[in-house]
């Protein structure tokens, strides 16, 4: 039950930022920390999960899981598993998207 509360608070979540015109915004010029703000510390605060605490940002949990460099995050955000929202190339364009993996993989180690 309590897994399901997060799912519907995450998927809420998205919804919000969506409805706001936040997920489509124009973001030239804003850097990796910015774009992760933007699009994904309301699910992962400070690399953290609130779905699922085995699969943070922190390179421990990264490495674990098969993910070492920024396309495999990148692969991560346009084919996410259960629990994240899909982040196509229309709602992230890949050079955001490289953004943002790079600012990950330096920053939460």
């Amino acid at each position: 039950m309590k897994k399901m509360l997060l799912y519907a608070l995450a998927a809420g979540a998205v919804i919000a930022f969506a409805a706001a015109g936040l997920a489509g915004e124009s973001s030239k010029g804003m850097s990796g920390e910015e774009l992760f703000k933007e699009h994904c510390a309301l699910c992962h605060p400070d690399g953290g999960n609130i779905i699922n605490a085995r699969k943070t940002l922190h390179k421990a949990d990264l490495e674990a899981n098969g993910i070492r460099k920024s396309s495999d995050l990148i692969g991560i955000m346009r084919n996410p598993g259960p629990g994240m929202a899909t982040f196509d190339k229309a709602t992230i364009p890949d050079k955001d998207a490289r953004k943002i993996a790079e600012y990950v993989l330096k920053t939460f180690k």
